[in-house]
């Protein structure tokens, strides 16, 4: 019904930077909240950024001010820019939508990408 297809992943130094992003295609009407996660080894995936339909966003504490969440409804797509890398930003991230597939459908649901590594080292 939807998919999500991150890129933008990859290998960068400490106090490097990269993009991420996660665009949406399938069965959509709209698409309230978009996220990233990620996950690192024998760790839980835990939220780094979430921004609403009125884009209004959150960070977790460990990024504030180094991340910045983005999204173009017109493309579908969320972006996470990552400035000051360090290495315990090391991860897979997954982007999270919350869609709504249809204009009949009042339930919107959550659909993950297949998450994209993260290496931050020297």
């Amino acid at each position: 019904q939807v998919q999500l297809v991150e890129s933008g992943g990859g290998l960068a130094q400490p106090g490097g930077s990269l993009r991420l992003s996660c665009a949406a295609s399938g069965s959509i009407f709209s698409i309230n909240a978009m996220g990233w996660y990620r996950q690192a080894p024998a760790r839980e995936r835990e939220l780094v950024a979430r921004i609403t339909s009125g884009d209004m966003t959150n960070y977790a504490e460990s990024v504030k001010g180094r991340f910045t969440i983005s999204r173009d409804n017109a493309k579908n797509t969320a972006y996470l820019q990552m400035n000051s890398l360090k290495p315990e930003d090391t991860a897979v991230y997954y982007c999270n939508f919350n869609v709504r597939t249809s204009i009949s459908r009042i339930r919107a649901d959550d659909y993950w990408g297949q998450g994209t590594q993260v290496t931050v080292s020297s």
